[in-house]
């Protein structure tokens, strides 16, 4: 026979009920048989049996007793505490380290629920990154019951991460009233106003002219806390609602048909824009993907300053013989047609 011999580097119940298996599909008759030759797998240079073993449960509290099992459990426990996580976007395996979580606490025998949380959130505390992981985490360990709670809620909260708007993630912005992005074209300037890079509310189609790159401070956003910038990908130009010169002057321009604040594209430092949650007041949380938001900027105007909104409409205006829908900031009364879809198309 080619099974592996007993040595004390596999957890007792485990190595009985595989060698339980073995006997099984080698059709080998007779439960003393069994018991019998699962003894003589047993490494007597390492663990030495009583001369009396009755059944196979007398034989696990045997091996349960040895040393060796103390020092298997210590392994394991050791190995718990060392255990990391690592997301998928950083060359992790959420399904292998669950797997291996699970295991672990089975071979060290850690059945206490709270002990085995603590060991989750001691691996979570293991990545040296920003741990959203950790955050939610603590927010659900007082509704987890059982181990598969344990799992559900991890995998769920990894499951959410994958939405999350990451600094440096590329986005696209969509006008909710009219389903068009948010877009520019590169080389294509405003023939009134600033005669910037044109921003206008585009085709309802996603394309390469409706792709920004989202760079904040910190490596989330965090509604009403964080600034963003937006940089068009194809011109590498920032969304912006000011020219701004080297004596700090900040000068505004009217759109071409509604006279509000124009948006553009400009060369370079672009607004710093204010994210809030659209449908969720005072709403704190993170930003993420398919969210509904309002960008407002504060504007400054001799001596002055006031927030004014991004907004998109029905409104159009011409450039030779193209139509665009204009883009706007207004400092009017919050409405349907301030509301933007972020949506995540590579996370950062």
């Amino acid at each position: 026979m080619d099974f592996p011999k007993y040595d004390g580097n596999i957890h007792p119940d485990e190595w009985i009920n595989d060698i339980k298996e073995y006997f099984r599909l080698q059709n080998i008759p007779g439960y003393c048989y069994y018991l019998k030759d699962a003894m003589s797998f047993i490494d007597s240079t390492i663990i030495s049996l009583p001369a009396e073993i009755n059944s196979f449960e007398e034989l696990s509290i045997v091996l349960k007793e040895d040393i060796s099992f103390t020092v298997f459990k210590c392994t394991n426990k050791g190995l718990l505490r060392s255990l990391k996580y690592i997301p998928e976007r950083e060359g992790g395996n959420t399904s292998k380290f669950i797997s291996n979580f699970r295991k672990l606490c089975y071979n060290a025998e850690i059945n206490d629920l709270e002990e085995q949380k603590n060991y989750l959130c001691n691996s979570l505390l293991n990545n040296e990154c920003y741990n959203y992981h950790l955050e939610e985490f603590f927010k659900r360990k007082k509704r987890i019951e059982t181990m598969n709670d344990l799992v559900k809620e991890f995998t769920e909260i990894v499951t959410e991460e994958l939405s999350l708007i990451r600094k440096g993630s590329i986005v696209a912005l969509k006008h909710i009233a009219t389903g068009k992005y948010l877009s520019s074209i590169e080389g294509l300037y405003y023939t009134t106003g600033s005669a910037q890079q044109l921003v206008f509310a585009d085709s309802p189609e996603l394309n390469l002219n409706a792709l920004w790159k989202i760079d904040f401070s910190k490596e989330l956003a965090i509604y009403d806390k964080t600034s963003i910038n937006l940089q068009h990908i194809k011109s590498g130009c920032f969304l912006g609602a000011y020219n701004y010169n080297y004596l700090g002057v900040y000068t505004y321009f009217k759109s071409p048909i509604t006279e509000h604040t124009e948006v553009s594209c400009i060369g370079v430092n672009g607004t710093k824009w204010m994210i809030t949650h659209s449908k969720l007041e005072n709403h704190k949380g993170y930003l993420r993907s398919n969210d509904i938001i309002n960008l407002r900027i504060t504007k400054y105007n001799s001596g002055y300053s006031q927030e004014v909104f991004l907004r998109s409409h029905d409104i159009q205006f011409t450039i030779g013989n193209d139509t665009f829908q204009e883009v706007v900031c207004h400092d009017e009364r919050l409405g349907g047609n301030d509301e933007w879809c972020i949506e995540l198309i590579k996370q950062g």
